[in-house]
């Protein structure tokens, strides 16, 4: 598995984006500890992407997140700005923030204009490897169905232009304003899929598959399987958290596929509906399990940790996974310690949750 993380560049006293991340990546890329391909660019120049090495246990990629982090807010730092890891930027200038100069991204401010604008938003993004398109295909089928609990369980970006949206995870509400997005359609078989996105492609809508935003998806640059639907999280630990959960989650729907076991159906428009209750409410009260019924969030979510456990136990991943997330029904999701910090000390406080939780856990 590996895992993604998106940043932002934030200007230190008025936490406004700034477009330095070339400059960042360049003082970055002369340390002794980031390899090749580790610290990459983003659609806006205020946005820096890490990627983590292969790793097969959780405690490489905790190790390789917190590496990342600290060579990372060590370079923007030394450029005069900080790094923080929240799904959205809390305030934004009048004047966007420049794209970075390629074409692809060129393209796209092109077709998308204010809605590129306004993508100062961070996600987490967890590959997990399956052995054969076919299966990754069976893999989306079966995960679709807790893609609405991770995105609660991760809800990381509730404050945009300086105040409460009333959203756990407004980066969700604005990345789900392309034409391809949302929780991913169920698909019959590998064929199905190629086919179905050959003609999102010809319809020229999108001009590549790259703009296929799917909440899960297979990757077209490795044998994974995507899971797309996280905000940026404030800790480490928390991402290898849901890394853990995603690989947990891979892993029963490949046994399952080969022991035959029904998949779960979803009716897309339920899907839909849950995808934005838990982007609105986060842990908050309740979310829509598999099933689409309404149920407490703690009940899902031990629905969630019963479904994956044998998997955990596998991967000795469970006793880390499960006290973190009890420690996550304890203390509520990153959007959560947000809001509290804003109603205890207001943007100032906000800004030093920030900085304080990007290298802690």
């Amino acid at each position: 598995m590996g895992v993604e993380e998106e940043y932002l560049l934030v200007d230190p006293d008025t936490f406004l984006p700034v477009p330095w991340a070339e400059d960042v990546r360049r003082i970055a890329g002369l340390g002794p500890l980031t390899e090749e391909g580790e610290v990459q660019d983003e659609l806006l120049q205020a946005q820096v992407e890490v990627a983590t090495p292969v790793c097969t246990e959780l405690e490489e990629v905790g190790g390789h997140l917190l590496r990342l982090r600290h060579v990372l807010a060590s370079a923007a730092e030394e450029r005069g700005c900080r790094l923080v890891a929240t799904g959205a930027a809390p305030v934004r200038s009048a004047e966007p923030v420049p794209v970075t100069p390629k074409p692809r991204y060129r393209k796209l401010e092109g077709v998308g204009r204010l809605l590129v604008d306004e993508q100062l938003i961070s996600g987490m993004h967890v590959h997990v490897a399956v052995p054969d398109p076919e299966t990754g295909v069976a893999v989306l089928n079966r995960i679709r169905v807790w893609l609405p609990t991770l995105l609660a369980m991760s809800a990381n970006s509730p404050v945009w232009d300086g105040r409460d949206t009333g959203f756990a995870s407004w980066r969700t509400i604005v990345f789900g304003r392309w034409p391809v997005s949302g929780p991913p359609p169920y698909f019959h078989g590998y064929a199905d899929y190629e086919q179905r996105l050959d003609a999102l492609v010809a319809s020229g809508v999108i001009s590549d598959r790259g703009q296929l935003y799917w909440q899960a998806r297979l990757s077209d640059r490795f044998p994974t399987v995507e899971v797309r639907c996280q905000d940026v999280q404030l800790r480490a630990d928390d991402a290898v958290m849901l890394a853990g959960i995603v690989r947990a989650l891979v892993t029963v729907a490949i046994a399952e596929e080969k022991a035959g076991t029904a998949q779960p159906l979803c009716r897309p428009e339920l899907l839909q509906a849950a995808t934005w209750h838990a982007a609105r409410h986060g842990l908050d009260g309740s979310l829509v399990d598999p099933e689409g019924i309404r149920r407490s969030s703690g009940d899902v979510l031990c629905m969630l940790l019963r479904h994956i456990t044998g998997a955990l136990e596998e991967s000795a991943d469970y006793r880390e996974v499960s006290s973190l997330v009890h420690r996550l029904l304890q203390e509520g999701t990153p959007a959560d310690r947000q809001r509290r910090a804003v109603t205890e000390g207001g943007m100032p406080a906000l800004g030093a949750l920030l900085l304080g939780a990007l290298s802690a856990g």
